[in-house]
């Protein structure tokens, strides 16, 4: 076995390559590259290629396996990417040219799915619950996405789709989503989705962090606010009626709000088939490394 585990990020704007020691799960090697991406798709894959050399160069050996975390995810019937925001990706094969031009195996995951494997892993979830079962990562920030670990590995479903947790329907002829339904839960608890919420109550165009700061005198955040933990009080119900997860860890900028945290017993008792809410809900500890710790994971 290798002593070794690779990930990488790919981001629109960067890529991130961190190498891991297996017997202490201490990083040894990490190093980032710009994606370029807008020189599509050859060209992407040039870049990775760029960045895994150099990492073996320092490191003094060829990875045998490397996890990447993408934005989008790969098709398990077709075998390309689908639904990726840098959209030179889409209908790519991805995980087979870049196995083939760095002769190494490659494991995909979407960036909401490496965000739960590294805080299952590395982070909040392994801190809180070492032995969790069952871990739910949420990432609410621009948008909504959410990925499943169980028994530490990533759950992704027969579609790939698993963990798609902000396009499910939670307010009926609300507004109008990208994915082409209405009332999607990204579109009511995403940033844009409660900044979208404030300005349609007050007239007023505010940042999710000033709307925030307002809170304490400001009708208009108070019920900003509240429409926040009232829509994750019974999408997040939901998801513990289903999974009965360990442990909920939420990143993003909305997972930022103290609030969330404050009143989520309340907000999730009424609607949970128990007397009672044990599920841990947390913040990360990982930041910005869980994309890239989470992709490590993929072949820890």
């Amino acid at each position: 076995m290798d002593r070794y585990y690779w990930g990488v990020d790919l981001g629109g704007t960067k890529i991130e390559c961190a190498i891991i020691e297996r017997s202490t799960d201490k990083c040894v090697v990490r190093e980032r590259i710009a994606t370029e991406s807008d020189q599509g798709y050859a060209h992407i894959l040039n870049q990775i290629k760029l960045l895994i050399d150099r990492c073996a160069e320092q490191l003094g050996q060829r990875p045998i396996a490397i996890g990447f975390g993408t934005p989008g995810t790969l098709d398990p019937h077709y075998g390309v990417m689908k639904n990726c925001n840098s959209t030179a990706l889409n209908g790519k094969p991805l995980d087979k040219d870049l196995s083939q031009l760095l002769d190494a195996q490659v494991v995909l995951a979407n960036d909401a799915n490496c965000f739960a494997l590294a805080e299952a892993h590395f982070g909040a979830a392994k801190r809180v619950k070492p032995n969790a079962e069952v871990v739910f990562g949420i990432i609410m920030g621009t948008g909504v996405g959410s990925g499943i670990v169980v028994n530490g590995k990533g759950l992704y479903g027969c579609h790939g789709i698993a963990g798609e947790w902000g396009h499910n329907v939670i307010e009926p002829n609300g507004a109008l989503c990208y994915c082409g339904q209405s009332g999607c839960l990204e579109t009511v608890i995403s940033g844009k989705g409660l900044e979208r919420f404030y300005f349609e109550q007050s007239g007023v165009e505010l940042s999710l962090p000033e709307i925030v700061a307002r809170t304490a005198d400001d009708e208009h955040a108070q019920a900003t606010m509240a429409r926040m933990s009232h829509y994750f009080g019974i999408a997040a119900a939901q998801i513990i009626n289903v999974l009965d997860p360990d442990v909920i860890v939420i990143g993003g900028g909305v997972g930022n709000i103290d609030a969330l945290y404050q009143h989520a017993q309340q907000a999730i008792l009424p609607h949970l088939f128990n007397g009672e809410l044990n599920t841990l809900i947390v913040k990360p500890d990982l930041g910005d490394s869980a994309g890239v710790f989470g992709a490590a994971a993929l072949v820890k």
